[in-house]
């Protein structure tokens, strides 16, 4: 059973920089480089030097360890260096474990960080093709011998069954397609910048497993993304407005598996996410009706639908209609579908230029900005917000 009290951990830290390469589709240069460039950009933006640095994280699925990036950047002795498990569901982790360090009296300054040439190298969308067994791994024996080898096609088994539980046609989950695309074509960051779509061009695409549709499904990204995570204190003294880390989840469900958990009591709702959106809830004291903006992590599209009924915002299978309604601003820098797909860690810069008030699509009075990472899988949130 999950924790039901809420933590100590809200509001000890703040994120204090963020910086990113480029998004693109061949970078040209290896993920060590991203790496380092991100980090970089990153501290930049907060004022600090790599000398200021005492903590890097990651995720497990990084190719750059925390130790040659750190001498790859200039960051001298290291006290705290930690990676998160389960791809994108690590993302908003990685600042959790720095918040833990700082707040503990670890660690100073963390930097969080993911790079990598996911379409010009390893390209996560084209599945399993090569795997060394382990435990967690076996789990999708039961499956890839019935052509289950994507992402795409393990979120096409829930989005199917969330369509056929709730009467709703595979259009619904353009909604949130085209909103993405939206936010994307005013972003210059964004790779579909000054492309927008529409609802007719998402029922246009071409189908990947049915009901998921091209449109349904988040590009593939080269390029890197990093925070720099300190003290509340010492953020006030830096450049740039604390954005807070009022609270910090990760989260695992009942029959957890890794994007193949097809043996629960139900496939129509995401229960990792409703482990963080508790202790999220719970820390912060917020609700649904507290948050100005929500950054979902949307590597497919049904699962962002199901993200938001799962934190309470509407009713189950209303979540196409509440995305249609614009009822929340989401994913303002156009998410992984529009802008680029950095594992999520783009998505929490984005959260942390709403507080500073410098988004392109920018929440007028935003002060509060919910942050999911990847779901799924085991997962985690962030709820961001303004200093006082």
């Amino acid at each position: 059973m999950s924790i039901r009290r809420a933590d100590s951990l809200g509001g000890k830290a703040a994120v204090v920089g963020i910086g990113a390469t480029e998004f693109s589709k061949d970078s040209g240069r290896s993920e060590l480089k991203l790496a380092v460039e991100a980090v970089r950009a990153a501290l930049d933006d907060a004022g600090l030097t790599p000398g200021d640095v005492d903590g890097l994280v990651t995720f497990t699925m990084d190719t750059s360890p925390e130790i040659t990036v750190a001498q790859a950047a200039g960051i001298g002795e290291l006290s705290f260096f930690s990676r998160i498990h389960y791809g994108g569901g690590a993302a908003c982790a990685t600042v959790q474990q720095a918040a833990l360090a700082v707040a503990s009296g670890i660690a100073d300054v963390v930097v969080c960080y993911r790079a990598f040439n996911e379409r010009s190298g390893r390209r996560f969308g084209s599945g399993v093709q090569r795997r060394e067994p382990t435990a967690e791994g076996a789990a999708l024996g039961w499956n890839l011998p019935y052509g289950l080898l994507t992402p795409a096609s393990w979120v096409a088994m829930a989005a199917q069954r969330y369509l056929h539980s709730y009467g709703l046609g595979p259009e619904v989950f353009g909604h949130v397609a085209v909103l993405d695309r939206r936010h994307a074509a005013r972003n210059p960051a964004a790779y579909f910048h000054g492309k927008p779509i529409t609802l007719a061009d998402h029922a246009a695409s071409r189908w990947i497993v049915e009901p998921l549709r091209l449109l349904d499904c988040c590009q593939e990204t080269d390029g890197g993304q990093a925070l720099v995570v300190t003290s509340v204190e010492r953020a006030r003294d830096l450049p740039r407005p604390p954005a807070v880390i009022v609270a910090a989840a990760q989260g695992a469900g009942r029959s957890q598996e890794q994007m193949t958990s097809f043996y629960r009591d139900g496939l129509t709702g995401l229960p990792e996410t409703a482990v963080v959106a508790r202790q999220l809830w719970r820390t912060s004291g917020l609700s649904p009706a507290d948050i100005d903006v929500g950054i979902l992590y949307d590597h497919f599209t049904p699962f962002v639908l199901m993200q938001l009924e799962e934190f309470g915002f509407c009713g189950p299978g209303e979540a196409g209609a509440f995305v249609a309604a614009d009822a929340l601003p989401l994913n303002t820098h156009g998410g992984q579908l529009g802008e680029a797909y950095l594992h999520g860690m783009n998505g929490i810069a984005e959260a942390v230029r709403q507080i500073r008030g410098t988004s392109v699509n920018q929440v007028a009075g935003a002060a509060r900005s919910l942050v999911t990472a990847g779901t799924g899988v085991p997962t985690s949130g962030l709820v961001i917000g303004a200093d006082g």
